[in-house]
């Protein structure tokens, strides 16, 4: 089944509690620290780039949430995702708000874009759906070739860790007025691959009836080596590793991981891509 299609509708609402504020202003940190913002307005002023240099990619944007909050922030945004269902939710937002951001309709492994940008963001586990390291390592290949000099790259991921140790096998459920949700996680431990398998009721226009449907979600786990090993392969460069949850030093128990990374030397795959 394809994940995101009908599940899209309800996204929002089974995802109220998600701390996109805090995400927004944590990512706001480290473009200070280590990207665009890293710099005096006199640069600003002499650099004929600099709208680019401002401009973010959101990658796996979803239902633009996070989008919209950095747009408010005066960022330059551009969100990219696969699911129809999402993006169009995402320029629903995007028509109430009056904001000016670019909706994409594309797969992470194969995006294209306009010209460069000044910061990569990809958060929200959105790599662990890539379930190969090659897929990985190609859509860094990309990142590394649309970045801006200097550009940086954020991204998150859920740790093999959590999947086997924490959420591995549990059922999660929720039920609400108007929505309720069954989810299923089964942990694949030779593959480290988490399945969620998603059972959702929705009130229909009638209050008598609920409709039912189902998806089902794949999700690789990965650990920070491998992370830093795909990097280095796709040219882009470490910078720093937070641990999600305590904004402090990775550990072996560290549930979910930030890394930082910023544009490197390009590859011959990267050139071979632009063509």
């Amino acid at each position: 089944m394809e994940a995101y299609t009908d599940f899209a509708q309800v996204y929002d609402e089974l995802m109220d509690d998600t701390p996109y504020e805090e995400w927004c202003g944590f990512l706001m940190e480290l473009f200070q620290k280590y990207g665009v913002d890293d710099i005096s307005k006199s640069e600003k002023a002499s650099d004929p780039l600099w709208q680019e240099r401002n401009t973010i990619l959101d990658l796996g944007c979803g239902t633009g949430t996070l989008t919209e909050l950095l747009a408010r922030k005066g960022y330059d945004m551009i969100g990219v995702d696969n699911a129809q269902e999402m993006l169009e939710i995402a320029m629903e937002k995007r028509e109430r708000s009056g904001l000016s951001i670019l909706y994409l309709l594309q797969d992470m492994r194969e995006f294209e874009l306009y010209g460069t940008v000044g910061t990569v963001v990809c958060v929200c586990d959105s790599l662990n759906y890539l379930l190969e390291e090659e897929d990985v390592s190609q859509t860094f290949r990309l990142v590394n070739n649309y970045l801006y000099p200097q550009g940086i790259f954020i991204f998150d991921f859920n740790t093999v860790y959590k999947y086997a140790t924490v959420i591995g096998d549990a059922t999660i459920a929720e039920n609400r007025e108007d929505c309720s949700f069954i989810w299923e996680n089964y942990y694949h431990e030779e593959q480290e691959i988490n399945e969620y398998d998603l059972t959702v009721f929705v009130r229909g226009e009638q209050e008598a009836w609920f409709r039912r449907f189902q998806e089902i979600h794949y999700q690789r786990g990965y650990r920070l080596e491998q992370m830093k090993a795909l990097l280095m392969e796709a040219g882009l460069t470490f910078v720093a590793a937070i641990d999600a949850d305590t904004h402090g030093t990775v550990t072996d128990e560290s549930e979910r991981i930030y890394v930082v990374a910023r544009k490197g030397t390009e590859t011959t795959a990267n050139q071979e891509v632009i063509k």
